[in-house]
């Protein structure tokens, strides 16, 4: 795939970018190392002024970085918007937490004194991904740098013009010596990449082969990683929830992002007792949105990123189809040109359909009726999958299970899954593994220390004497 901002709602190719030789990564790789050795000696204060700066750049150039990622991959501008003011939220959450949560932990011994330290690892490299292309890189970068490491990026190649302009908003912020830099480079490097011997983890947001393969190589080199996968999120609704807030939460929990988030819901699972107002309702709010150019301030659904993910999730829904299900699809009137897909639900879905068993990255909702918490629990189980899920009831007991029973790794209950600063965010299953954000997400890449002091006999004494 050419590294080049290729506009999804016009298909015109507006700026391509050639690729970093070899030897400018060895420059990169090597900048990045040096930069270590200094970075991870300065204090807690002095990268907190920086990462306050990178909050403020990234809040005061909001409107100009949403432009660039809506030209990139289609989001809606202003979602676009909200996503670089979340990005300051979350350099400004770790410049005022990071101490505390790496702070060293006094455990009693037999010792004089012992403790945990939390030291960096290094060089960490992050294969990101296009569908939020300023949170998932500023999500994974301040803590990093918090915590004293410093970072390479990998980003996708249809979204080069956010890779360089997260590069620029740390440059700016005070990280100059190269701490945080962007590699252009495909997909195909990456592993030459990790295997230096300078690279001292990776961290991936994104499919699961391409997480398979950093793992892999990772794994023969006993290099540290955090994978955050693919997701096929049940969206559960029992007969006790709030029908008004659940139909609305789930239209934008199905369609965020233009459907294209691992942690959207994917799957409704709907008590039968309420399933056909459910499913009326949830059919009219999809039909109720606005499709078209997402500069446009009213456009709810965009573009799908790539000409590509369009015949495929096009593809997944006539499989299902043809397997036996049933298809509503609005009626909005698409844009001739991009990469346009009009909202759909799907009803009756057969198991042996990729409508049960297949992630559909795109503004498609999957329908299953069922009879009971059990079945309800059994099918939102019934996935490879398990990052997020959200239960809507007002029924402690059926809280309880869904909060104990269902795996994943959140459960969002009256609520739509997000991610935030001040929660840990991650998976399981092949999901993927590890935790960002929160304290958890900072220490995944630190050198737990264990440190042990016991003075002599002759010490105590003098210093009883």
């Amino acid at each position: 795939m050419p590294i080049a901002t290729i506009n999804p709602a016009t298909g015109e190719t507006v700026k391509e970018f050639a690729a970093h030789t070899p030897r400018e990564i060895e420059e990169k790789i090597a900048r990045a190392y040096e930069a270590f050795r200094s970075h991870r000696r300065t204090t807690f204060a002095e990268r907190a002024e920086k990462m306050m700066r990178a909050a403020e750049i990234l809040e005061a150039g909001k409107d100009s970085f949403a432009r660039v990622m809506t030209v990139e991959m289609g989001k809606p501008i202003r979602s676009a918007r909200d996503e670089a003011a979340k990005c300051a939220w979350v350099c400004r959450h770790y410049a005022e937490n990071a101490e505390a949560f790496l702070s060293d932990e006094e455990i009693a011994t037999t010792a004089t004194r012992s403790f945990v330290r939390y030291q960096p690892l290094g060089v960490v490299l992050a294969v990101m991904p296009w569908n939020f292309p300023f949170w998932q890189v500023v999500r994974f970068a301040a803590p990093a740098l918090m915590a004293g490491n410093v970072g390479l990026l990998k980003h996708a190649s249809n979204v080069p013009q956010c890779a360089l302009a997260v590069e620029d908003v740390f440059r700016r912020a005070g990280f100059e010596r190269g701490e945080f830099q962007t590699l252009l480079i495909g997909s195909a490097e990456v592993s030459r990449v990790l295997e230096d011997a300078r690279v001292a983890a990776a961290t991936l947001t994104g499919s699961e082969p391409a997480g398979a393969s950093v793992a892999s190589v990772a794994g023969r080199l006993i290099k540290k990683t955090v994978l955050e996968l693919g997701g096929s999120d049940p969206f559960i609704v029992m007969p006790s929830a709030n029908l008004d807030e659940a139909v609305k939460t789930a239209v934008k929990a199905r369609t965020i992002n233009n459907g294209q988030s691992c942690v959207a819901a994917k799957r409704f699972i709907v008590h039968a007792e309420i399933y056909e107002e459910f499913a009326r309702r949830f059919k009219e709010g999809i039909a109720a949105l606005r499709v078209g150019d997402p500069l446009d301030e009213e456009t709810e659904i965009g573009p799908l990123a790539t000409a590509q993910i369009a015949r495929d999730i096009e593809e997944q829904v006539r499989k299902t189809v043809a397997a036996g299900a049933r298809e509503f699809r609005s009626p909005a009137k698409l844009p001739a040109r991009g990469n346009y897909f009009a909202p759909a639900v799907l009803e009756d879905i057969p198991k042996n359909s990729p409508g049960y068993c297949e992630e559909f990255f795109g503004p498609v909702a999957l329908l299953f009726r069922v009879g009971s918490i059990d079945e309800a629990i059994r099918i939102a189980n019934d996935t490879p999958f398990g990052l997020g899920a959200s239960a809507w009831t007002n029924d402690d007991g059926e809280r309880d299970r869904f909060t104990s029973e269902i795996e994943s790794g959140s459960v969002f209950i009256n609520a739509m899954v997000a991610s935030d600063p001040r929660l840990p965010f991650g998976g399981v299953k092949r999901s993927g593994y590890g935790r960002e954000l929160s304290a958890f997400g900072i220490r995944e890449f630190v050198n737990v220390k264990t440190v042990y002091v016991k003075d002599d006999e002759t010490t105590r004494r003098a210093e009883t004497e």
